[in-house]
């Protein structure tokens, strides 16, 4: 028989689960309490226990796809048999894949700051986390967002050196992002562009390994000091 936590931990999983698929299906619009929890075969007052409402679920479905993301750049990062442009063409291909895959959820990833739940004010803030928790606590999904980030600035390091790792890394995120935005709203078409998100992101990773190149191979300033 279940304890009374693995239950509340089934019955959160559950409504996460229907949240994924509400969202996929009907974007955000699509995503209330009350359907989830009629998807998810839960009691009507189910979802209301384990979430504050529609942006503390969001979050949580948000957080979850951040720590997937960086899951999957972090198995990139760490095959041995992958050279370092595979891995940064497979981290890009990663995030765009998402945009392409599941547009509804990579605009809730994306949303601006201030849309997001969690920024109302500090008052407001603590309210809600007494009520819903760290399950739709946005910092969770700044922190699983970060770690995307870090491992894939790892990533780029490998190719242009740890100190350019920071500037290539938004010049290649900046970059991603805005082809996943073209490919999603239809404006990256081959007739006008003559090209396709996969070969922008190869000409991105060698624009950037030949950068890194030239990095490495830049000589080491000489000393101005005479010679003993």
């Amino acid at each position: 028989m279940a304890t009374r936590a693995e239950s509340a931990a089934a019955t959160r999983r559950a409504l996460l689960d229907a949240a994924a698929e509400l969202l996929d299906l009907g974007g955000p619009e699509a995503v209330t309490l009350r359907e989830v929890g009629a998807r998810a075969g839960v009691t009507r007052g189910a979802p209301y226990r384990h979430f504050a409402g529609k942006d503390s679920l969001l979050t949580a479905v948000a957080t979850e796809s951040w720590e997937r993301i960086g899951d999957r750049v972090h198995a990139l990062r760490t095959d041995p048999a992958l050279p370092a442009s595979e891995k940064l063409r497979g981290a890009l291909r990663a995030l765009i894949g998402v945009g392409r895959d599941q547009p509804h959820l990579y605009q809730v990833l994306f949303r601006r700051r201030g849309d997001r739940p969690g920024e109302r004010g500090e008052a407001l803030e603590r309210v809600r986390l007494q009520l819903c928790g760290p399950e739709g606590d946005p910092a969770a999904a700044d922190r699983a967002a970060g770690r995307f980030q870090d491992e894939f600035l790892a990533i780029v390091a490998t190719l242009v050196g740890e100190h350019d790792a920071p500037h290539y890394g938004a010049l290649l995120l900046g970059s991603a992002h805005g082809i996943a935005g073209m490919e999603l709203s239809g404006h990256l078409g081959p007739d006008k562009w003559r090209t396709t998100a996969d070969e922008l992101v190869d000409t991105l990773v060698r624009v950037v390994a030949d950068a890194g190149e030239t990095t490495w191979q830049r000589p080491a300033p000489h000393s101005s000091q005479p010679p003993c």
